[in-house]
């Protein structure tokens, strides 16, 4: 039995390959949408949706490699001729559907790597090599875009492989050649002479050039959100009161830029996220009066919250509760602590108020100070996750990382 191909039959090597990867997708595709749907409100329920997702993940990325190898096998061997080569039509069709599944097979896999990579979260893949990959950043945009563009390439994906089986059932019942068992058994068949026509490939090649785009505008509302923290835009109103400059007699400074961002632990891996939304009214003298710089109050809308692959969660009832809680404050003092500071005070956030400390540097040009601060606080001070008692699945800690530049008013 030949390794290679002929004329009229695969060899052993291309069936191989063909078989290996249908497999593949008959496992990777279910293991996906079962993950998808699993309910995630206890960590029992969290710990087996990660694992399916890692599961499906680690497939995916074999189903890339393997793709590759074949399409690599595929273009250094004789293609095969049509066992019906009068039929144009039906050969044009067969050939376009067998180009978008090579394309699928490379184009699904790689759009959700590249979602895996570009956003935090958890399930990774279950391998030696890392979770990122080179030249694709941190970001939530890229994220949406490669999300939005996988789950719409699977359905096409599918779609091409549901008319690859009804072709091949076609000519097992209605044609009765030997067209299937060429792929099963290495059968030869009566052929014409192998051709390349470039028509079939060009018209996969545009209905996945259609599916790109369609892809880039279902993401692209998303990606109008703001990446970076807009500390001047209004939120929403909180039981804390926050400090009036004016009532402290001190300098109060204009917040330009910044960031708010947080970070924890989930299923051992590092998850960051940050606030998009947040305000901060400032008032803050270089000398301390009675031992005080002044105060600071922060305002949060945590409907904002963006937290990689895991955000839905993040708002929902068991941990930020957006719905019922969409704003947080954080109300302080400003004092010396060495040479740097601190800002002592409290945190109101899903109707718990706790104390909360918020040691920062800060240097000081003119009229412009450039601010960097972190604390830590526990999720389980503020009721949040409290299915979630292994700390395995979801750490304890929280790291809240603050950076601004601001500008003084008077």
């Amino acid at each position: 039995m030949q390794a290679r191909n002929t004329v009229a039959s695969y060899g052993r090597v291309s069936r191989i390959f063909h078989w290996l990867t249908a497999a593949l997708i008959i496992t990777t595709f279910p293991l996906g949408l079962i993950a998808e749907n699993l309910p995630y409100a206890t960590s029992e329920e969290l710990a087996l949706k990660a694992q399916l997702f890692s599961i499906h993940k680690t497939l995916g990325v074999t189903v890339f490699f393997v793709a590759l190898a074949r399409i690599l096998w595929a273009l250094t061997e004789t293609r095969p001729a049509p066992v019906h080569p009068g039929r144009k039509l039906e050969t044009f069709a067969a050939e376009a559907v067998h180009w978008s599944l090579y394309i699928s097979l490379v184009l699904v896999p790689l759009t959700g790597w590249i979602h895996h990579a570009a956003v935090d979260g958890f399930a990774p893949i279950l391998w030696p090599f890392g979770q990122n990959l080179p030249f694709v950043p941190k970001s939530e945009t890229i994220g949406q875009v490669f999300g939005a563009a996988h789950g719409l390439f699977v359905w096409i994906l599918l779609a091409s492989l549901v008319l690859h089986i009804a072709g091949a059932l076609k000519h097992v019942i209605i044609d009765r050649d030997e067209t299937l068992a060429r792929m099963v058994k290495g059968t030869p068949s009566m052929a014409g002479h192998p051709h390349q026509a470039r028509a079939p490939v060009l018209a996969a090649l545009l209905l996945w050039a259609a599916a790109g785009f369609a892809a880039w505008e279902i993401s692209r509302p998303a990606t109008t959100l703001p990446n970076t923290a807009v500390a001047s835009a209004p939120t929403p109103d909180t039981q804390s009161q926050p400090v009036s400059p004016a009532d402290t007699g001190a300098n109060t400074w204009q917040v330009e830029s910044g960031s708010l961002a947080l970070s924890v632990q989930q299923m051992g891996s590092a998850v960051a996220g940050q606030f998009a939304t947040w305000s901060a009214d400032i008032a803050f003298e270089e000398t301390p009066t009675d031992g005080r710089n002044g105060t600071v109050t922060v305002k949060i809308d945590t409907r904002s919250l963006s937290l990689g692959s895991v955000s839905d969660q993040a708002k929902g009832a068991d941990f930020f509760d957006v719905a019922n809680h969409p704003g947080a404050t954080f109300t302080a003092t400003i004092r010396p602590e060495g040479t740097a500071y601190i800002a002592e005070g409290t945190l109101d956030l899903r109707g718990q108020v706790k104390p909360v400390s918020l040691p920062f540097s800060l240097t000081i040009t003119g009229d412009t100070a450039v601010m960097k601060g972190e604390t830590t606080i526990d999720r389980r001070d503020f009721g949040m996750g409290t299915s979630f008692g292994d700390e395995s699945q979801v750490g304890f800690p929280v790291l809240v990382t603050i950076e601004l530049t601001a500008k003084r008013q008077n």
